[in-house]
């Protein structure tokens, strides 16, 4: 068993630390007064545009892409500690174009789009000359469970037909934003993991409307996630993603990666909140002493310090899986990561919070921003006790006599 970094990832690491120093951690500030001063909060400030432009010069670019020969060919395994090392920052993978829902939307367009699909959505996305936008969860139903989602993608003639109403569609209010992945039923009679379909729609398709931007516990994100309507909207029938029917099967090809790229990123976050922690625990007195000296705060620290390393070593797992076995074999670890990671990032975000004090429920630092991440992608992605459902599933069969699931 061999703990070393490939010699790819290593020297990557070492690009992506210095870009992270140099560039991304002193740009943050700039990003937020650029959206502020922004006629349209949702456009692209020019910070990142210039960060975008010197993570090209570097080779530090759609790092996460392995498909078709395209991006920098890294496995999961290698890929993993760069998304960890960029998801200390809340604008480190829009900087180097790897940043949901860009980074599912293009695995899925390159691993099931057609060639024509490919030459007008996937180059542009790997360019980063528009953006995209991915509409699954309704506010109508329990989306945690996809079989009861009402939006409608419907045959008639050379056309589908797109009736529904969607929500936290991320990615839909950046201007740049020209293509939606939307997940509806396409044969609502069929088998239940047969019904659904992902088709590809235009941003500037007839019948869409944005109602509004929805925030995540206080918080607006730049890109937007978006309240949908869509009211007889036409496109045509050759935008269908894979066949009808194939929605589920698209779904987990795309979010088996994407939960490991979740979890790295919000391994990142706690690193960069136990920094913060252990800094203000050293500068920050309080009845004489540092608030390092409180036996309190060292149990922070130690806890969060064993906390972080279990769940970065359970994702490498995840990630060698999915690279020597293939997503299917993963499923539980993949599953463990999405539940493990947010709750240890969110943990140990709190008592980063709690070091802060009163600054630690401001907006002067990251810390209020990551907590109100790290809560809402505990129910993004699958909330967790899906995944624990799942997991539970998996580990009972190999007690279970029958092949029958409950």
């Amino acid at each position: 068993m061999d703990f070393a970094y490939s010699s790819r990832t290593a020297e990557l690491a070492e690009k992506l630390y210095a870009f992270m120093d140099e560039h991304v951690y002193p740009a943050e500030k700039v990003y937020d007064r650029q959206i502020a001063e922004n006629d349209n909060p949702h456009e692209q400030p020019q910070i990142m545009r210039d960060l975008q432009a010197t993570a090209r010069e570097q080779g530090l670019w759609n790092l996460f892409m392995a498909h078709d020969g395209l991006g920098a060919g890294l496995t999961n395994l290698e890929y993993a500690p760069l998304a960890e090392i960029v998801g200390r920052s809340i604008i480190g993978n829009e900087a180097i174009n790897c940043s949901a829902p860009d980074t599912g939307n293009i695995e899925i367009l390159a691993m099931y789009g057609t060639e024509a699909q490919k030459e007008q959505w996937l180059k542009p996305l790997l360019n980063c000359d528009i953006r995209s936008a991915f509409a699954m969860t309704e506010p109508g139903v329990a989306s945690s469970d996809a079989r009861n989602i009402g939006t409608t993608i419907l045959r008639d003639g050379d056309e589908y037909v797109i009736n529904g109403h969607k929500w936290y569609s991320s990615g839909i209010l950046d201007p740049d934003c020209k293509l939606m992945i939307v997940m509806g039923k396409s044969d609502p009679d069929g088998p239940a993991y047969r019904q659904q379909s992902m088709i590809l729609v235009p941003t500037d398709t007839p019948g869409i409307e944005i109602v509004r931007d929805l925030p995540m516990l206080g918080y607006h994100d730049r890109l937007g996630h978006g309240e949908v309507t869509f009211t007889d909207v036409r496109v045509p029938a050759e935008n269908m993603l894979g066949q009808e029917g194939d929605g589920f099967l698209i779904a987990q090809g795309r979010l088996g990666p994407g939960r490991m790229h979740y979890a790295m990123r919000g391994i990142g976050i706690a690193e960069r909140a136990l920094q913060m922690m252990c800094q203000r625990a050293q500068d920050r007195v309080a009845f004489g002493e540092p608030l390092a000296k409180r036996g309190v705060v060292r149990e922070w620290i130690a806890r969060s310090r064993i906390e972080i390393d279990q769940i970065r070593l359970l994702t490498f797992q995840a990630a060698w899986l999915m690279d020597t076995q293939g997503n299917a074999a993963a499923r539980m670890q993949v599953a463990a990561i999405k539940v493990s990671a947010m709750e240890t990032a969110h943990k140990v975000v709190d008592r980063a919070v709690q070091t802060y004090g009163a600054a630690g429920v401001s907006d002067d630092n990251v810390l209020g921003r990551f907590f109100a991440l790290t809560r809402a992608l505990q129910i993004a992605d699958g909330p967790t006790e899906v995944h624990l459902r799942t997991m539970a599933r998996l580990e009972l069969k190999k007690y279970t006599p029958t092949p029958t699931e409950a």
